[in-house]
């Protein structure tokens, strides 16, 4: 088998060097000579300067986690830059987000607090691509939502994003098990193995027993770990959680959060959880606080 060349031309194909053609004759054997060491490769210097790695970027010059302005590069986890996004109100408008940069690595957990009217939830709509920023960036999982269509968006919802909503919103005509399989049905994957996996999701969140249970025989925490194993279905690149523990107690709650931490180690996401209680700061990898639209670090330990 010959390749053309640039000109058109055939050239042979590569032969192994021990091997010959059936039918050809061998050609005489040159003496090896020692092979010379070869001149060690430099590093590949940037063209310019892009700023510290995504490794080393969780906390930045003003220790909040956000990167410099910089062009997005393709990264996996989540990635907002100067993300600002403003509403109508009256003659002017609102400004819900503030040129927002966070940066939320694969297999942690980063909370995220403020009062009401922070823009908490502005956040995560953004994060999800509900919707779209005046300005800034969103990257999820190495893509640019800027540059997918409705369409395409969508899709990213179904298989890249999960979301564990404040309210768990099961359908309560359908089973634990049938609540995740839905997800996967709407993904457009297999069942078979739609049903191997919710019943193994519902293991791993403590519901083996209740997988044929409908929802009002679930108690609330129950119904919140439902909720948590759907967002997980698809096994997204990308898990953002709004408020799982506001109807829960404590300790409930307290179950809920450090059961995320736990799943997004196993699963590797890269998960945001917005929260108004301080007492599940301890389990995240790190905590951010939102203020009238300004994302940054904490003021105080909590």
């Amino acid at each position: 088998m010959s390749h053309p060349t640039r000109h058109g031309a055939q050239r042979p194909a590569w032969r192994h060097p021990t091997l010959s053609r059936p039918n050809e004759p061998e050609r005489p054997t040159r003496p090896t000579r020692p092979t010379q060491p070869s001149q060690p490769t430099q590093p590949t210097q940037p063209t310019h300067s892009t700023g510290p790695t995504h490794d080393t970027r969780s906390v930045s010059h003003t220790g909040t986690g956000e990167p410099e302005r910089h062009p997005m590069r393709p990264s996996p986890g989540l990635e907002l830059a100067d993300v600002t996004l403003t509403y109508p109100d009256g003659d002017a408008r609102l400004t819900a987000l503030d040129r927002v940069s966070l940066f939320v690595p694969p297999g942690t957990l980063t909370a995220v607090v403020g009062p009401s009217g922070s823009g908490k939830s502005s956040l995560l709509a953004v994060a999800a691509t509900l919707t779209r920023p005046d300005d800034g960036r969103v990257a999820i999982a190495g893509r640019d939502a800027a540059a997918l269509s409705a369409a395409e968006r969508a899709r990213m919802r179904r298989t890249t994003i999960g979301i564990v909503f404040q309210q768990p919103n099961l359908l309560a005509s359908l089973t634990c098990v049938e609540q995740l399989q839905v997800m996967s049905h709407l993904a457009g994957r297999s069942a078979r193995r739609a049903r191997a996996r919710a019943l193994d999701l519902l293991d791993r969140v403590g519901l083996a027993e209740h997988a044929e249970h409908r929802p009002h025989r679930l108690s609330g925490g129950q119904r919140q770990r439902v909720n948590i194993a759907r967002a997980l279905m698809n096994e997204p690149a990308v898990l953002l959680v709004d408020e799982p523990t506001s109807a829960l107690d404590h300790e409930r709650g307290a179950a809920i959060v450090a059961l995320l931490t736990e799943l997004t180690r196993a699963n590797g996401t890269a998960t945001v959880l917005v929260t108004h209680d301080h007492s599940h700061l301890p389990y995240a990898d790190r905590a951010l606080e939102l203020i009238d639209g300004r994302l940054g670090a904490l003021a105080t330990n909590h």
